[in-house]
């Protein structure tokens, strides 16, 4: 008997027993259909991210904040209070006050070997922010180097000398401003307030408009360098006494990537973390990988007992079949290809369950990313929640027929040592 023989004879047996069958199918189809949506979202959000972090310019770059000795070991509440340093730099945030990056530290990462530029980022923070119909906004200013990284509705990132801003799309209909295209070249105030409680209006013009993003800061405005520098120089003018320069991070642009690892070292040293765009989107790889590896344990435990169900079909059709096999035997079929037979039908019955559940978990995928794209996570242009890899679909229905093999063996097994006299005699 040819293999297409024995493929032709073992599809047909499978059919035998439907209920049986279709049963076990089911219980296949059914870990085949969450492993397939689990990989298409690892697939689709980590492809999100690899785009997020590649719309950066910046790649190359080390984001660098002061490390708090408050946020040290042995410094908790029980611990009593830190000891003043004069020359500690604070910067006031909405969530409390934190070390700020001092001049002499941006001069300690200049230094570094390997560190091509640095720029800080000051921290502004604007009275308010009034639009072309009058009224007033709250306003939080992002910082210019997240510019590089948000991917654009309209118009084009700030440019370094001018006094122009990247408006989140957000903002747009709020401020009156009609479509994103229409709010491109539009004028709007920043009001600031000075050290001696003087207020001063800045003219700004919008380059462009932003999308929302995993990266950088979508929800706030984002300044020019010069327009964020020329805010922050007003808003610490007015004092009786100098008030010393204070930075909330800086970015420190690194020519040579492979002194990555040397320059945070040293920036430790100095008592200064440095994380690139990498380091920071990796957290949601972390979380996005932890979530799939659980659901396909759960699709995991589905297929082992899908196993199960086929090693108990096969018993049953063995035993139904046991005449059957002795002739089988006594006209001259081997051992070898009776347990290839039965080998196949599991497979078969493996192939049915996983390619139909890899189907429809495509299928429901690719309905669930664009029915989500289009309502809740349109906040997200770009985002395709599930995203299906044809080798990796493929690599699953495999893995399935394979674990349906592994499941057919003691079955098939049984049935190549059947003694043809004794299967002949059975009743």
């Amino acid at each position: 008997m040819k293999f297409i023989d024995l493929l032709r004879t073992a599809m047909g047996n499978t059919f035998r027993s439907k209920a049986r069958t279709v049963l076990t199918v089911i219980a296949i189809f059914i870990g085949a259909f969450t492993l397939t949506l689990t990989s298409g979202i690892g697939t689709g959000v980590n492809n999100y991210i690899d785009k997020t972090v590649a719309a950066f310019g910046n790649q190359d770059s080390l984001f660098v904040q002061k490390v708090s000795e408050q946020s040290g070991s042995g410094t908790g509440q029980g611990d009593g209070p830190t000891e003043y340093d004069p020359d500690q730099a604070n910067v006031q945030t909405g969530f409390g006050s934190i070390s700020g990056l001092t001049d002499a530290d941006i001069a300690k990462i200049e230094k570094i070997d390997g560190v091509d530029s640095v720029d800080p980022m000051y921290m502004v923070t604007p009275s308010y922010l009034k639009a072309g119909n009058g009224k007033k906004y709250q306003l939080s200013l992002g910082s210019p180097s997240q510019a590089d990284g948000l991917q654009l509705d309209a118009g084009k990132t700030p440019a370094r000398t001018a006094d122009e801003i990247l408006l989140p799309a957000s903002w747009v209909e709020p401020l009156g401003l009609g479509s994103a295209q229409d709010a491109v070249g539009k004028k709007l105030t920043v009001v600031m307030r000075n050290a001696a409680d003087q207020e001063k209006s800045f003219p700004v013009t919008i380059a462009g408009v932003s999308q929302a993003s995993l990266a950088g800061s979508a929800s706030n405005p984002v300044p020019s360098p010069d327009l964020n520098k020329k805010l922050y120089e007003y808003q610490t003018s007015g004092s009786p006494r100098e008030v010393p320069n204070s930075y909330f991070t800086a970015t420190a642009n690194v020519g040579d990537t492979s002194k990555m690892g040397a320059i945070k070292s040293q920036l430790a040293d100095e008592n200064m973390s440095g994380v690139t765009v990498e380091d920071q989107l990796g957290m949601f790889r972390t979380v996005i990988n932890g979530i799939v590896w659980i659901l396909n344990s759960f699709a995991i435990i589905a297929l082992l007992a899908a196993g199960f169900g086929i090693v108990n079909t096969l018993l049953m059709s063995v035993q139904e079949r046991t005449r059957e096999i002795g002739l089988m035997k006594a006209l001259g079929m081997s051992g070898g290809k009776v347990f290839g037979l039965f080998s196949l039908e599991a497979i078969f019955i493996g192939f049915l369950g996983s390619a139909i559940g890899a189907a429809v978990g495509v299928a429901a995928g690719s309905i669930i990313s664009a029915a989500l794209s289009n309502g809740l996570l349109s906040g997200l242009p770009g985002l395709s929640l599930f995203l299906f890899d044809p080798l990796k679909t493929l690599i699953i229905i495999l893995a399935v027929m394979f674990i349906a093999f592994l499941a057919g063996t003691i079955p098939a097994m049984r049935a190549a040592r059947q003694d043809p006299i004794n299967a002949l005699r059975y009743e």
